[in-house]
């Protein structure tokens, strides 16, 4: 029995390394031409068709979407200010900005909190995940969330892409930012993993009950591979979106490693829901600003 046990972990694994080079290998020889297609004029040499005189003479000038970019040189620069609209957040909601997505995730966030002691003790007791849980184990995703953005520098750098350089540094500085926010909710929350529960034990009380370490980085809300992944999975998706499969295997890719933080008892489901929206809102609006 611990024989098959092992060779079914082992198997996983190996299933779980090919799936990821697989995704790398198609996305390197894919994204080769994107940056060609970029800055790629229309069929035709075409370009945006031009106002007549006295047309539209009163409208201003649209301003062209801009994409922000990122090298080693701007990096620690772009960081900073990531930080500073990241905490200055609450000041827009104060002059009346983004009260919808704001309500909408907190709204969310806290029904499935007040869900978790019903939802959670399913995952707890259940064996239908086991063999799930052995290929996509939490150093598993973060062996993909770290190996992606790794393994585009490497590869631009050979192939000298400066497009691709840059995807991968901004997919580098989301993680960064999702470090210290990370770090500080935890540590404010404490809140107990599921793992730390008996199984049929009481899932209600956990928020500021976990001392694990000085920090809280061993604490569950939110979880750090749910904000991670999305936001990994954001850059790629905003910044090779001319692709429509690069979107679909991004998420789906951060969806799974996120799931298994609730199906190996490491997280509540509001604990990877809510870490993957501020994932998902730090990557979009504060580092790729298209």
């Amino acid at each position: 029995m611990q024989s098959d046990s092992r060779k079914a972990v082992s198997t996983g694994r190996r299933f779980a390394a090919s799936l990821l080079f697989a995704v790398l290998y198609l996305s390197q020889a894919v994204l080769a031409r994107a940056q060609d297609r970029i800055d790629r004029p229309p069929l035709g040499g075409v370009s945006e068709p031009v106002a007549q005189p006295g047309e539209n003479a009163s409208a201003p000038p649209v301003p062209a979407p801009t994409v922000r970019e990122a090298t080693l040189r701007t990096l620690p620069k772009n960081f900073l200010q990531d930080q500073k609209d990241l905490w200055l957040f609450p000041v827009k909601l104060a002059h009346g900005h983004h009260w919808l997505p704001t309500t909408l995730i907190v709204g969310a966030t806290a029904g499935l909190i007040a869900t978790d002691p019903k939802s959670m003790p399913h995952f707890r007791q259940t064996n239908a995940f086991s063999g799930f849980n052995s290929v996509f184990g939490g150093t598993t995703g973060a062996g993909i969330i770290a190996a992606v953005p790794a393994t585009f520098y490497v590869a631009s750098l050979i192939r000298k892409n400066s497009y691709d350089q840059s995807s991968a540094l901004l997919a580098g500085e989301a993680v960064a930012d999702d470090a210290v926010l990370m770090v500080i909710m935890k540590s404010i929350t404490r809140r107990q993993r599921p793992d730390e529960i008996a199984v049929n034990g009481n899932y209600s009380d956990t928020f500021f009950q976990s001392h694990k370490s000085f920090l809280g980085t061993g604490s569950s809300f939110p979880s750090g591979h749910a904000l991670m992944s999305f936001s990994v999975a954001t850059v790629f998706a905003r910044r090779y979106r001319q692709h429509r499969w690069i979107p679909y295997v991004a998420y789906g890719l951060a969806s799974v490693i996120s799931f298994s933080r609730v199906t190996t008892g490491a997280h509540f489901p509001s604990d990877v829901f809510l870490g993957a929206a501020l994932g998902y809102a730090i990557a979009r609006f504060d580092v790729v600003r298209q």
